[in-house]
């Protein structure tokens, strides 16, 4: 078993990807990467705590590899987008691959440089050694598919 954090825009759809991948075991959304305690969503979105939304990826590396995780990551966002994901602007919409080990580095770095050469702007994506990582609140976690869920009870 292995854990990654990805941030790559709203931490809804980014969880709903990897939770329909498989080989991946859990998915949980939350905030890491900012310098304030236990951030509420309503505090993250202040764009006063520096955190980012992202999703804590928990992968089975004999179903999936952290290679093929992250081609998954790169290719479900625009990682040469500054300051937000489509319409969703601001910092805590970014672009960040939080590691564990030295061999993550490594692996997430490998990926960023392959990744360039799709890219004629350059990659904005940070690669930063895991903090703290905050669960967000409930209603946040695996939002689609509750909402799918709601939607399919009022037919």
């Amino acid at each position: 078993m292995e854990t990654i954090i990805l941030a790559a825009g709203c931490f809804w759809g980014v969880e709903e990807t990897f939770r329909q991948t498989i080989g991946v075991t859990n998915t949980q959304v939350g905030y890491i990467g900012g310098h304030t305690n236990n951030p509420s969503y309503e505090d993250v979105c202040s764009h006063t705590t520096g955190h980012a939304e992202a999703v804590k990826v928990e992968f089975d590396n004999t179903q999936i590899s952290l290679a093929q995780i992250l081609d998954i990551f790169w290719n479900a966002h625009d990682p040469t987008q500054v300051g937000g994901q489509g319409p969703d602007i601001g910092d805590q919409y970014r672009s960040e691959i939080f590691y564990f080990t030295p061999e993550q580095k490594t692996i997430a770095e490998e990926s960023k440089a392959t990744t360039q050469k799709r890219f004629s702007k350059p990659i904005t994506t940070k690669i930063t050694k895991f903090t703290n990582f905050y669960k967000a609140e409930e209603y946040h976690q695996q939002y689609f598919l509750k909402r799918q869920q709601h939607l399919l009870g009022n037919l």
